[in-house]
């Protein structure tokens, strides 16, 4: 099976939720069962990195770090997958699901505990290959 959903994750060197959220989704995409995915780390810290975070137009530069479903198209570019909730309150991301693609990033309010959890990750991989099917 060709890999054609991408997890774009952005982060920035010497953050700690970076390094746990890249071994967190690391750790999963060895399954099996998320054979369909790929990872690709953007550094919102270099020039090429900044572009791809503003390219997103929906992540919070104070929400590091973050990450968004694509898929690629018959043209091989990667198109986000959209958030098909907008608008309603996630049971199980809340606060850290993006509002208009598909993706959350890191809640860092008063309710929020400010972490990415594997259970808010396989949320949202399970309704990337919902849409990709």
């Amino acid at each position: 099976m060709k890999k054609n959903l991408q997890i774009l994750v952005f982060g920035k060197a010497g953050c700690q939720k970076c390094k746990v959220l890249n071994g967190r989704l690391d750790d999963l995409l060895a399954k099996p069962e998320w054979k369909e995915f790929e990872k690709r780390y953007i550094d919102v810290e270099t020039e090429d990195g900044m572009v791809e975070f503003c390219q997103m137009e929906c992540l919070n530069p104070q929400r590091i770090p973050a990450f968004v479903v694509t898929q690629s198209d018959e043209q091989g570019r990667e198109k986000p997958l959209p958030n098909r909730q907008a608008g309603e309150v996630d049971k199980v991301c809340g606060n850290s699901k993006l509002y208009q693609f598909l993706g959350v990033q890191t809640d860092y309010s008063a309710g929020g505990r400010g972490v990415i959890t594997p259970k808010m990750i396989q949320s949202i991989l399970y309704e990337a290959k919902e849409q990709a099917s």
